[in-house]
């Protein structure tokens, strides 16, 4: 099945303006943005026949050609990624039989996250949206939960049913737990990694679908499927020693800085 990697990346970020130019130094000292850091990352998953940056912005066309991605234009009407990833797959002519949402917020995604993936997407004829959920540790509750007690929106959580379905993604850390863990202590919250992956139906259909209350409440664009009824296949993937983390706020550069860091990542 063809594989086509999608990177959204819009310049006004509500939250984080200017954020997929935002400069990330490794382990080695050198700088490079987090687009282009997403671009590697997306160069690293086997399988895929084409990676193409989706903008609306010449700044970020203009530094993504200047690494050497491939940009695809789409309009600045996009809502969201899923949105900017439907544009872009019409707009190369379609054909692809998984498209795969790699946000541009995402750098330390490890390509196994997103081989894992689309095997679970290949694996579950009836299911036509897929993401990838990590189990927390310890260290990564806490950090979610030291976000929410500063105010901050970290990172996203995860709840899923029989067969892996979704039942709900919240900004909000879900399931409930009094209890805390150790830094290396498995827990029982899942962190939704920010990837998708589409058959061409599902994500050409997505855009005409309006958006819902609970969308619009936790500013999450996958609700719309679940909102519509559109189920979604929740695969669990195994951080195999690998540190993981979105960059939502300006407080995020330094905490993956140090990820990086500390995992050697050049």
């Amino acid at each position: 099945m063809s594989v086509l990697i999608v990177i959204p990346a819009r310049y006004a970020s509500t939250r984080y303006p200017g954020k997929p130019l935002v400069g990330l130094t490794g382990a080695s000292g050198d700088t490079r943005t987090l687009i282009e850091r997403s671009w590697r990352a997306a160069g690293q998953v086997a399988g895929v026949d084409r990676v193409v940056v989706a903008t609306d912005d010449d700044r970020i066309r203009d530094a993504a050609q200047g690494f050497g991605a491939e940009v695809v234009m789409t309009s600045d009407a996009c809502e969201n990624g899923t949105e900017r990833c439907a544009e872009a797959h019409a707009a190369l002519g379609g054909g692809y039989e998984i498209v795969v949402n790699l946000q541009g917020d995402a750098p330390l995604t490890p390509h196994w996250f997103v081989e894992d993936l689309v095997k679970g997407l290949r694996d579950d004829p009836g299911a036509q949206v897929a993401t990838p959920v990590l189990r927390c540790d310890g260290r990564a509750l806490n950090g979610f939960l030291d976000d929410r007690k500063a105010g901050r929106v970290g990172g996203t959580t995860a709840v899923f049913g029989a067969g892996g379905r979704a039942l709900y993604f919240s900004k909000e850390v879900i399931p409930y737990t009094a209890a805390r863990y150790d830094d290396e202590a498995e827990t029982p919250v899942f962190h939704h990694v920010g990837v998708y992956a589409y058959r061409p139906d599902a994500l050409a259909a997505y855009p005409d679908l309006p958006a819902g209350p609970l969308e619009q409440l936790e500013g999450l664009e996958q609700l719309r499927f679940l909102e519509h009824g559109h189920p979604i296949l929740c695969v669990e993937v195994a951080a195999k020693g690998r540190q993981f983390w979105e960059l939502n706020n300006p407080q995020d550069v330094p905490r993956i800085e140090a990820m990086m860091a500390e995992m050697g990542m050049e």
